[in-house]
């Protein structure tokens, strides 16, 4: 029979919970109460970028409605360049147990066409998952197979140039990609040029997405 010296100078060593800093907007997400249930210490902060990190993977996570909210009001592309500022990304696409992501507003070869733009021109693999508890074990498994390190990455918004700014405001209309934007600005020069164009001389640059576009522009409320 072993007995244990009670005045033995040895010292236990603790085991130090696997961390993850996540952006304090999420405080109310039930991911949070998984990853504690699973052993994690969480860190809330403000994050310029990403919803979560783990040593410097950044993580956006979306529910799916959310995401295809993101996609017409283009915000998501702005945000997918600024994960880039890490040296890993992954977009969390949450919900599959209860949404579908083909239906709804956008057409579903659109989606998929979005699907394939983000991983093969913006290279982030994106992981569909059921729902908050399968978005927690996605983030605890990949903490256990990153190796711990500092985070030293200081990631922040990207701040958009004039023209960048200007195109952003076109790509904010229905079917006006940055294709489109970039020859309206190019040929228009200003917004005021592009409000104040006929129909006919918008259909010259961007053919029948003018119709719509032209609609809005002097459309009254």
């Amino acid at each position: 029979m072993t007995f244990l010296n009670p005045f033995s100078k040895k010292k236990t060593k603790i085991k130090e919970k696997p961390k993850v800093i996540v952006d304090h907007r999420e405080k109310n997400s039930l991911v949070i109460s998984e990853l504690i249930k699973l052993g994690f210490e969480i860190e809330f902060k403000q994050l310029p970028v990403a919803d979560y990190l783990i040593n410097n993977t950044a993580i956006e996570r979306k529910t799916i409605p959310d995401f295809k909210s993101s996609i017409i009001n283009k915000r998501i592309m702005q945000q997918l360049l600024e994960l880039k500022q890490y040296p890993s990304q992954i977009l969390i696409l949450e919900g599959l147990e209860t949404e579908d992501p083909y239906s709804g507003a956008i057409h579903e070869n659109a989606f998929r066409g979005f699907l394939l733009s983000i991983i093969l021109e913006y290279q982030i693999p994106i992981i569909f998952t059921l729902n908050e508890k399968d978005t927690a074990k996605y983030i605890s498994v990949l903490a256990k197979k990153q190796p711990k390190k500092e985070s030293a990455i200081r990631a922040s918004k990207i701040m958009l140039s004039d023209k960048e700014q200007l195109q952003f405001i076109l790509e904010g209309f229905p079917n006006i990609g940055p294709i489109a934007a970039k020859k309206l600005l190019k040929h228009f020069k200003t917004l005021k040029n592009i409000a104040n164009a006929v129909e006919d001389e918008l259909k010259e640059i961007i053919g029948k997405k003018a119709e719509r576009l032209y609609k809005l522009i002097n459309k009254r409320t």
